[in-house]
């Protein structure tokens, strides 16, 4: 089967990518979003280790680096502002606390449509109402009333994932809540920052602000720990209401951002969540990104396992010839043990933000050699095999294997 009919659903940043590199192994791609237009701002994701290759692949280096939020470091403070700690953008080799990329959802989502809004097809205010699939395709019903034919569908739309919910179970099946929630919003840079984040944290809440392209705004940063978010992810007075409650006498500047709430245009808040299955596909209907393995913000990596994924996912169906079985295994094969290293590190860094309670039994320090190897498998864990010759000759440049990652 040559020229796969793929759909697509979500574009924020695994489903652009994804059709980047399906367009690119000579499939035709179309992109479902149910949001009328792209998502400005967001929390600022990073780019480390592996990913940096992916996007040199790609041919986006400069585009991405470009839109970056050119912050050069971080402080964490105490509560009059004195500077308790510093990280540089440049430790760690630009794989740190603060990565040498770092650029916002948004920003990210906008460099990847850019690139391929002329080779693909977007449709933007619509979503995948039905879907039934057979052994040769799926038919999809759009909430719009469109009905069409694709050879695969791949759901790309997050962490609330409706396509994963159709076709996989319920929501609750999948998600695991770390115990904390995350709020971003962009707030009048009143404050003087200049390329450089700042953090302070408070008896298991944090407040800060980091640099944006725009100097004359900053992105406000928000997390407080919950056992469960008793809110609606789309009730955006809920969550401000929500916020305001969990902040409220918390000190530095938070009363000063926290006046700037109601009139952000780009307020978001979730749950810091994981998404755990035991597969990410089902006959000619497949996950990616948040959708299927959601690591959480406090991995660091979400970003990565999205851009990692895109590119093994195109390519081994590529190679496989487009068989959905074959494609999807080998997608599987070459990405579990990446994920399941980010996770960790996701799961480790919620864990360091609980604050114990009286009766809480005191944990044992990770040994530094097996954390240090957990952060590379986390960083450069998994093979990113040559997949240019696909779309020509059908069959890989390096053969798929079970897991390529490294041990």
């Amino acid at each position: 089967m040559s020229g796969a009919r793929v759909l697509v659903a979500g574009a924020s940043i695994a489903g652009p990518a994804l059709a980047h590199w399906l367009r690119r192994r000579g499939a035709e791609v179309t992109v479902v979003e149910r949001a009328p237009e792209l998502r400005p701002g967001g929390q600022a994701v990073d780019a480390r280790g592996v990913t940096k290759e992916v996007i040199r692949r790609m041919g986006l280096d400069l585009a991405v680096r470009a839109a970056c939020t050119q912050t050069i470091g971080a402080h964490t403070v105490d509560a009059d502002g004195n500077v308790l700690e510093t990280f540089r953008v440049d430790d760690d080799g630009g794989d740190g606390f603060i990565s040498e990329i770092e650029i916002l959802r948004g920003d990210l989502s906008r460099v990847l449509h850019d690139d391929t809004r002329d080779g693909v097809e977007y449709i933007f205010g619509d979503r995948i109402a039905e879907l039934t699939q057979d052994a040769d395709g799926v038919d999809v019903v759009f909430a719009g009333g469109d009905r069409r034919r694709f050879d695969l569908v791949i759901g790309a739309d997050g962490l609330h994932s409706a396509l994963r919910t159709m076709v996989f179970g319920p929501h609750e099946r999948f998600v695991r809540h770390l115990g904390h929630v995350l709020a971003f919003y962009s707030v009048p840079n009143e404050f003087g920052l200049d390329r450089w984040l700042i953090d302070y944290q408070e008896s298991g809440r944090s407040a800060g602000l980091r640099p944006i392209q725009d100097a004359t705004r900053a992105m406000a940063m928000f997390s407080f720990p919950s056992a469960d978010l008793d809110v609606d992810y789309r009730d955006v007075a809920a969550q401000k209401r929500l916020l305001r409650e969990r902040m409220a006498g918390m000190g530095w500047l938070t009363p000063r951002i926290l006046a700037h709430l109601d009139d952000t245009p780009d307020f978001y808040l979730d749950q810091v969540a994981q998404v755990v299955m035991d597969r990410w596909s089902s006959g000619r209907v497949g996950l990616l990104g948040d959708a299927a393995f959601s690591s959480s913000p406090m991995s660091g990596q979400g970003t990565g396992l999205a851009l990692v994924g895109a590119y093994l996912l195109a390519g081994e169906l590529a190679a496989a010839g487009w068989d959905p079985e074959a494609g999807f295994a080998g997608y599987e094969g070459r990405m579990r043990s990446f994920v399941e290293a980010n996770q960790e590190i996701g799961r480790m860094h919620a864990r360091s933000r609980d604050v114990p309670g009286p009766d809480t039994e005191s944990s044992t320090e990770p040994a530094v050699e097996w954390l240090h190897e957990l952060v590379e498998r986390a960083l450069n864990g998994i093979e990113l095999p040559d997949y240019e010759e696909v779309a020509d000759s059908g069959a890989p440049a390096v053969p798929p294997t079970t897991s390529s990652a490294k041990s």
